[in-house]
């Protein structure tokens, strides 16, 4: 519970452009949460709860676009975003 106090809030849907932006660099660790969640065959669920602090009983249409939202921008990351990160290193 401490723990998700110190996380930015969470949007229901993550604010998407082709390039990293300020959303992004505040929620890289939940990104990196949820692809391993992903490798450890966790639900939406699963996910939604433990790294979003989102119940998805009480409110299952927002988690779902929530979580998926947000695995698809980690998606995004993995595939083409990290070249910027990469980029900004050799800056």
């Amino acid at each position: 519970m401490e723990d998700r106090l110190l996380q930015p809030a969470v949007a229901d849907e993550v604010p998407w452009a082709e390039s990293l932006t300020a959303y992004d660099n505040e929620h890289f660790r939940i990104y990196l949460r949820l692809i391993d969640a992903c490798a450890g065959n966790a639900s939406e669920e699963e996910m939604a709860q433990a790294i979003l602090g989102i119940d998805s009983v009480r409110e299952p249409a927002r988690a779902q676009k929530a979580v998926r939202s947000h695995l698809a921008r980690a998606h995004w990351l993995v595939i083409a975003g990290y070249k910027e990160l990469f980029a900004s290193q050799e800056a």
